[in-house]
């Protein structure tokens, strides 16, 4: 090699190794908050602990059980096995573990053919003394593949391991729900979220009032990774200096505010049928509100009036038939005339109990 194209590999080695940092940098700064802060480890995991405890004891004691996890999304149920998988099998967590989506191969065809590739092999290299297979969203699997893991199961005990996912534990044939310990996650508890935001705020460096965590934990509902969406978006939207307050997590998510619910609320409860269709429909154009939204918040409304029993109960019912025509792209004009409507019939019901 020349001198010539030494000087010219050794001046492009460092813009390259430099053009590689920010790269990653950039990468990094672009990671969903979701997987940049999914536990590693059990400890990590929040609430739960009785499971976890449970499930590390048999973890350590190399006693793991077929295994499935249920319950709504984003309570930790794929953090907790991987969380898992990673400490029985550290850097050979690739080679030990086979993670499915069911919801994507959920035919037979992947169980007789990759789960069984996998499964018949025999571990190598590691102390733990089987592989595992996790199988996420199981309850989406046809039922002719579900019977056909059910003897996949069964033929590859000694050195195998299976972890079921799902939402909806009826979704799971009596067959592998017989062979699995189960665990229900709950949705997480609004302390344990807001312990998981604060931690995530401080990582961050975010500037962001109480108000707005609180907003943040109140939207997610129990669920860690609509929470974390919430937060890394009204992150983003953000303009300006000024910390993320409450009004930009609401507007982010498009979500109606407490006080939108209170007056539209009022509305409904004092003014006559006409004038509360026009006034509510403007609330929600003015702040760009769904009615499904509203009609949601409304119920958790309804439970903090004092109102009669009765009155209440049908309101209730009127509204989750709004609720249920909604879901089914009916006309939401007239199934705000309907809310209107339920509104006016408990209103009346309310005076008549007062005489």
């Amino acid at each position: 090699m020349t001198e010539a194209a030494m000087d010219v590999d050794g001046g492009d080695a460092p813009q390259r190794q430099k053009a590689s940092a920010v790269d990653a940098n950039d990468a990094k700064k672009n990671q969903m908050w979701v997987e940049k802060y999914r536990p590693s480890k059990l400890s990590d995991v929040a609430a739960h602990k009785d499971i976890i405890d449970t499930i590390g004891r048999l973890t350590s004691q190399d006693r793991l059980p077929y295994l499935l996890l249920y319950g709504p999304p984003g309570t930790g149920k794929t953090s907790t096995i991987l969380a898992v998988a990673k400490e029985l099998y550290g850097p050979q967590f690739s080679q030990m573990t086979l993670e499915l989506n069911a919801s994507d191969d959920r035919g037979i065809d992947v169980v007789r053919n990759e789960i069984s590739a996998f499964a018949s092999t025999m571990r190598f290299g590691s102390n733990a003394g089987f592989k595992l297979i996790i199988l996420d969203e199981c309850d989406s699997m046809t039922k002719d593949a579900q019977f056909a893991l059910r003897r996949i199961i069964e033929k590859y005990t000694k050195h195998t391991r299976f972890c079921l996912i799902g939402n909806y534990v009826s979704k799971v044939i009596p067959a592998l729900q017989s062979r699995c310990t189960r665990f229900r996650f709950s949705p997480l508890g609004p302390n344990a979220v807001k312990d998981r935001v604060q931690f995530v705020v401080r990582q961050e460096n975010l500037q962001i009032t109480d108000d707005a965590i609180d907003a943040v934990t109140r939207l997610g509902a129990g669920d860690m990774r609509r929470t974390l969406n919430i937060l890394q978006s009204s992150f983003l939207s953000k303009e300006g200096d000024g910390p993320i307050d409450a009004n930009s997590v609401y507007a982010t998510t498009g979500q109606p505010r407490p006080e939108d619910i209170e007056a539209i609320a009022g509305v409904l409860l004092n003014s006559n049928f006409k004038e509360a269709v026009a006034k509510v429909a403007a609330i929600k154009q003015e702040r760009g509100l769904a009615l499904a939204d509203i009609v949601r918040l409304l119920v958790e409304y309804v439970f903090r009036l004092h109102m009669p029993q009765l009155a209440r109960a049908n309101l209730v019912s009127d509204m989750a038939d709004v609720e249920y025509r909604l879901a089914y792209v009916t006309h939401e004009r007239l199934q705000l005339m309907a809310l209107v409507g339920a509104f006016a019939n408990a209103r009346e019901a309310i005076v008549a109990a007062a005489k």
